[in-house]
């Protein structure tokens, strides 16, 4: 695949080198210092650079700085892995504060962050907002960490749980009050205890509960909440901040239940099986990536974002429909050359194979396929300065 001379080049994401050069090393030596100022802000962060065949390992030269992000703490396991290889690779200090979606999403906004983790996209008002912190075309999301989002159980010498969408919103309504109740038990083989039930959910704003309640407005008719990343503040029930918060809350809670990003629900926890298509479907990364090939895009961004409108009512028993698609989101115009060209070479790393198959490793996402990871790099590419 390649771009137009001056683009990126791409011979081979898996195992290739970046190289830098200087922006202003591609004008004509005839421009003078005049022309290439009026140029520079239409000027690409990627220009100059190459992809050429290597050891096996992402090398990112000499790009330097720093940038800070903020966001999504369900994506944390993962970026923290690729925060420590992107260090290996290049000369720049690369930050992220696992603060949750929406204060992710308002940092970048503000300038306090120069990219953001979300679970959600942006909604219109910060789409709008986005063109005064990024230039006309605004910010754009690169699809990053793909997983489904577990119902997890703390219910011992329980070893399978199925649950129906209605049967979900009764519970998380607060209508169904113990393990053992008959609508719970239609779904199952399996004796279940007659331990009551505690539902236990996210403080912060997040993306993972706008994902939750957005399945449940979709997939079961008796939920009666819209979908939000704040949960409904007359559903009274224990909560934790963040991902790791609820995790821990669901530790204390015998016979508790929340949601969370299935890679980071640890072995002592349960994970339920949702009813698709007339079976049981499991949280794995192979059905959450069944879920995003269904889905549709999503409309009112620029010409290279890659929202996603995500299937929740699907009837293929082969997808997990309580999925989230966590976004890294860039801006298509930055302040510096410094930034923008730091920007697009973190925003490369990410949506690489390397790093996609070491978040499935490490936090048991779905890696992006071959042709989302193509239409990425030509996402990344618009970036400027």
């Amino acid at each position: 695949m390649n771009w137009f001379p001056g683009r990126l080049s791409v011979v081979g994401l898996t195992g290739s080198a970046l190289v830098l050069t200087s922006c202003g090393a591609m004008a004509d030596a005839d421009e003078g210092a005049e022309a290439q100022s009026a140029q520079a802000s239409e000027t690409p962060a990627h220009e100059g650079w190459n992809f050429e065949g290597g050891d096996g390992v992402l090398d990112f030269g000499e790009v330097q700085g720093r940038l800070n992000g903020g966001g999504s703490s369900s994506q944390q396991r993962a970026m923290d892995h690729w925060l420590e290889i992107f260090a290996q690779t290049s000369s720049a200090e690369v930050t992220y504060s696992p603060v949750g979606s929406g204060d992710g999403r308002a940092g970048l906004l503000t300038g306090e962050y120069a990219f953001a983790g979300t679970d959600a996209v942006l909604d219109p008002n910060e789409v709008e907002q986005s063109q005064e912190r990024c230039g006309p075309q605004g910010a754009f999301h690169l699809p990053t960490y793909v997983s489904p989002i577990a119902v997890a159980v703390n219910l011992e010498e329980v070893d399978e749980l199925n649950l129906s969408p209605e049967v979900l919103a009764d519970i998380f309504s607060g209508g169904i009050a113990s393990w053992d109740d008959p609508r719970i038990a239609e779904h199952n083989e399996e004796d279940l205890p007659s331990t009551d039930i505690t539902v236990i959910h996210r403080s912060d704003t997040s993306g993972t509960t706008e994902n939750f309640t957005e399945y449940l407005e979709e997939a079961a008719y008796n939920w009666e909440w819209s979908s939000s990343g704040d949960w409904p503040a007359d559903l009274t029930a224990e909560f934790g901040s963040g991902t790791t918060g609820v995790l821990e809350e669901l530790a204390r809670h015998d016979g508790g239940i929340t949601y969370a990003d299935a890679g980071q629900v640890g072995e002592n926890a349960l994970r339920a099986s949702l009813a698709v298509g007339g079976d049981y479907t499991d949280p794995s990364a192979e059905a959450a990536a069944e879920a995003l090939a269904a889905s549709e895009r999503s409309d009112g961004g620029p010409g290279n974002d890659m929202g996603f409108v995500l299937s929740r009512d699907t009837e293929s028993s082969d997808a997990y429909p309580l999925v989230q698609v966590s976004y890294t989101v860039w801006c298509n115009q930055y302040d510096s050359e410094e930034e923008a060209q730091l920007a697009a070479a973190f925003a490369t790393y990410l949506v690489s194979a390397e790093a996609q198959n070491a978040a499935a490793d490490v936090a048991g996402s779905s890696p992006l396929s071959a042709d989302l990871r193509e239409e990425a790099l030509d996402s990344i590419d618009r970036i400027s300065w």
